[in-house]
């Protein structure tokens, strides 16, 4: 695999970040790749690691933000930071409601997305503006 250095050294300053980190373009512009080599650099115990593929049918059953919180915070275990990883976000009905409630807990949060919805100006609302995009 390929390191995508140039998307890496733009994003690595927000990896600590309260802000939403949002990873936006095109199906198959490497999103996922750009989102799996950020996962990998975070030094961070695997266990405070939670990557969720909304492709992958593994994750089919979370189809709205309260099954998305609900199976998150089971996997929650201390306060100790984690880092939330959330492929192809548009694919959970509702998913900012669920986002924003991450915010609350001591969380780095990365999503990406494809679809119109992430790609207009609406995910500034439904973000409530505390997020930072990387096209």
């Amino acid at each position: 695999m390929v390191k995508r250095e140039n998307w890496l050294k733009k994003i690595r300053p927000f990896y600590e970040s309260e802000l939403i980190k949002v990873i936006i373009g095109i199906r198959r512009c490497g999103k996922s790749v750009v989102l799996r080599q950020i996962y990998d650099e975070i030094q961070a115990d695997a266990s405070h690691k939670i990557y969720i593929n909304f492709e992958d049918l593994q994750f089919a059953s979370l189809t709205n933000e309260t099954e998305l919180y609900v199976h998150v915070k089971n996997l929650i275990a201390d306060d100790k930071k984690y880092y939330l990883f959330f492929y192809e976000i548009q694919n959970v009905a509702n998913f900012e409601k669920a986002i924003n409630t991450f915010r609350l807990l001591n969380t780095s949060i990365f999503i990406t997305g494809s679809n119109a919805k992430l790609l207009s100006g609406e995910l500034a609302t439904l973000l409530s503006g505390r997020y930072v995009s990387f096209r």
